[in-house]
């Protein structure tokens, strides 16, 4: 996908800068699910501190994607259709170990009884950048979401699915929260 980041910050005498400009470092399309790419953007433990001037790169590491209740995450990613993981083809033990290196703490999350569903301890802001949609929770209601349509998902038992022809962009940011 290359999804371009451009990031900001202050140099020493207050000036605004550009830290980098290119793709994350955690990029990563999957080659056991073909046309899925996770490509983390950010991720903030806490609140943020900017008069703080870190200049290492959150997504150099390979630490959780699971915002940290305060944290937050940025993230893209492209789901190809469901067909992909319907296919004969497919093999889910070759998957499942890309999906636990491109999503760390989220992964762990999916169902194995019912592939998909998942819920994390965060607030998500979801938008639609590019393709169709289709959010089930937990009833087995849906709602289809085109490009443009945003959710704002509060910590409810859910999955992404993709039962059209074409890959699906989504733009996520993740706030972690408090539970019970």
């Amino acid at each position: 996908m290359n999804i371009r980041r451009v990031v900001t910050g202050k140099n020493a005498a207050g000036k605004s800068v550009f830290i980098s400009d290119g793709a994350s470092p955690r990029e990563m399309a999957l080659q056991h699910t073909p046309g899925f790419v996770s490509s983390p953007q950010w991720r903030i433990d806490g609140t943020p501190d900017l008069a703080k001037r870190d200049s290492a790169d959150p997504m150099a590491g390979e630490s959780t994607m699971l915002a940290s209740v305060g944290g937050s995450v940025f993230w893209m990613i492209t789901f190809p259709p469901d067909s992909v993981m319907m296919s004969p083809d497919w093999k889910p033990e070759l998957a499942g170990p890309e999906h636990l290196k491109a999503a760390p703490g989220i992964a762990e999350r999916f169902e194995m009884d019912n592939p998909g569903m998942h819920q994390t301890p965060t607030v998500d802001y979801v938008t639609v950048v590019k393709g169709r949609l289709v959010l089930e929770l937990d009833d087995g209601k849906t709602v289809e979401l085109k490009q443009g349509d945003t959710v704002v998902q509060q910590g409810a038992r859910h999955a992404w699915r993709n039962p059209f022809d074409e890959p699906v962009t989504v733009s996520v940011v993740m706030l972690g929260a408090k539970t019970a």
